[in-house]
């Protein structure tokens, strides 16, 4: 099975953290072709998906070496992997408009139109029961009385990524309205509000699911002086164990992520709250295959594969 994945530029890989080289070692491994290839590098011919490629080989020290690139039909692949990280923006979005008219036969992981649609703070909110208090606007009036109810709310951008623009701050906070000044863009863009969990403090759990059923997970526990649960910032993960409401979360969306589509995702719940449901492109695999003693990648590619035997026996 040829992979294809489209993704970031291999010069930005970390290779002690990156989940998407998991992939194509696993991949490698069961000796099948991988390539790459930058959204950039996608383009269509008479409605026909193509790619600008490059075939990768990764030695046992990590290192990655691309072959001369070359054009092709992304229906030379049997699947193909979107992992290219945020920022969510409009030349992400139309690299999904092209994966779409991939041919029948390949198979893209996550689905382009999931993706899409599924943004990765709004979508937790189709479960309105399993969220914090939210206020999405773009009125500053709105986001300051709404907040008046909470000792302390978060603010953060919609399309925000890795803890960037994230903030603490109350409607008693004298710096609060410049704050939702710089954050809408002066009643620009739209914000969330959202009630502030104290339970960050004890970390903020990140939970990978493979078709929609819960396989690993992780607490990720700001460092001191911050809030912010992401490893980008210096969050240091820790080992938790599933309450009963992590569960009845996972229950909850997993039908809806299966559905859709959805392979890989990677949920964030803070204390008994769903607050975010990462589809894009979900980290986390080299931190917890050592904790769980196995290997998620594996797992995931087990999965592609019943997947594509599945499409084989309809066809």
């Amino acid at each position: 099975m040829k992979h294809l994945f489209v993704m970031d530029d291999l010069d930005r890989i970390d290779v002690d953290g990156d989940s998407t080289l998991m992939l194509m070692l696993e991949a490698q491994r069961r000796g099948w072709p991988v390539f790459v290839c930058h959204p950039r590098e996608l383009f269509l011919i008479q409605g026909k998906a193509h790619a600008t490629v490059r075939s990768v080989n990764i030695t046992s020290e990590r290192q990655i070496s691309p072959s001369a690139s070359e054009k092709v039909d992304l229906g030379f692949f049997q699947v193909i992997w979107l992992r290219k990280d945020p920022p969510f923006d409009m030349d992400y979005i139309f690299s999904t408009y092209i994966l779409e008219m991939t041919p029948k036969g390949t198979l893209v992981f996550n689905r382009p139109s999931s993706v899409r649609s599924a943004n990765e703070k709004l979508f937790a909110l189709q479960w309105p029961e399993l969220s914090p208090p939210t206020l999405i606007c773009r009125q500053i009036e709105h986001a300051r009385s709404w907040a008046k109810q909470w000792s302390k709310v978060v603010i953060k951008p919609w399309d925000g990524n890795g803890g960037r623009g994230v903030l603490v701050s109350s409607y008693s906070d004298p710096n609060f309205r410049s704050m939702l000044e710089i954050l809408t863009e002066n009643e620009q863009q739209h914000i969330i509000v959202q009630q502030y969990l104290p339970e960050i403090a004890d970390g903020d759990k990140r939970i990978i699911l493979i078709d929609g059923a819960p396989v690993a997970w992780m607490a990720r526990v700001p460092q001191p002086g911050d809030h912010r649960g992401n490893m980008h910032v210096g969050a240091k993960v820790a080992s938790f164990k599933l309450s009963e409401r992590d569960q009845e979360i996972c229950s909850a969306i997993g039908p809806t992520l299966k559905a859709q589509g959805l392979l890989f995702v990677g949920i964030d719940i803070i204390g008994s709250y769903l607050t975010e449901i990462n589809v894009t492109s979900p980290t986390g695999i080299q931190e917890l295959n050592p904790m769980f003693n196995i290997r998620i990648e594996q797992l995931l590619t087990d999965s592609v594969l019943s997947a594509y035997n599945k499409f084989l026996k309809e066809e």
